[in-house]
């Protein structure tokens, strides 16, 4: 995790360059993104296991693209809150013991954020931002893997978790219209729980690492 934040520490004063923030205080700007969405994963804890799973058992959930929308309103002249919406979905596959095999299949995220930014820059010019803020990452519709279904279990579950958001972009203007070119990176911080049932009754129960990555580039219209 540590490395995690020293990245988005030298993204962010790699882009910064002194100076007044363009955008003035009440602006809003909406951005138009494709989303590129790498979480991990990893198994922390298992919790519980009344099927057996075999030995050196590990998870990986597979990336995705999406698109995704954001809203940002400028409380100061260099300040801002921004919220995010769209839906990803994944897999979640085995590693180790059961290398291949599907765990998880289809869960569709909501990762409800909303982010405080500072942003830098000339007046008119290229916008870096730095951002925090929490996020709550809803789950819908998860289903066992085949593999899980194969060992008795008819039902998935992923509970919804609070987490934290890092992020730092940068909005770079087309024209004096309030148009730009927008490039955005989150890393998110999240340790939801995995739940499968056979019938009414939990059969196995982890833990995970599931920390995406998150790496947009759009369009974004300040008005």
């Amino acid at each position: 995790m540590k490395k995690d934040y020293l990245s988005l520490i030298a993204l962010a004063a790699a882009l910064a360059v002194p100076g007044q923030a363009s955008a003035k205080t009440g602006d809003i700007q909406f951005k138009i993104f494709a989303t590129y969405v790498a979480p991990d994963g990893k198994i922390r804890d298992v919790k519980l296991d009344a099927i057996g799973l075999p030995a050196g058992t590990q998870a990986k959930a597979d990336d995705n693209v999406t698109p995704t929308v954001a809203i940002e309103y400028f409380v100061a002249d260099n300040i801002s809150l921004e919220t995010i919406a769209g839906v990803t979905q994944h897999d979640v596959n085995g590693r180790g013991g059961l290398s291949g095999a599907t765990l998880v299949s289809d869960a569709k995220i909501v990762p409800a954020t909303l982010t405080l930014k500072y942003h830098f820059g000339k007046e008119g010019g290229i916008q870096p931002y730095v951002g925090a803020g929490p996020s709550y990452f809803i789950f819908i519709d998860e289903k066992p893997g085949a593999t899980t279904r194969s060992l008795g279990a008819t039902r998935q579950k992923m509970s919804d978790k609070l987490g934290a958001a890092l992020q730092a972009g940068v909005d770079i203007p087309v024209n004096d219209k309030g148009l730009a070119f927008s490039l955005d990176a989150k890393r998110y911080f999240l340790r939801p729980t995995a739940t499968w049932y056979a019938g009414p009754t939990p059969v196995i129960k982890t833990r995970h690492t599931l920390d995406p990555w998150v790496i947009s580039a759009g369009v974004a219209f300040r008005f």
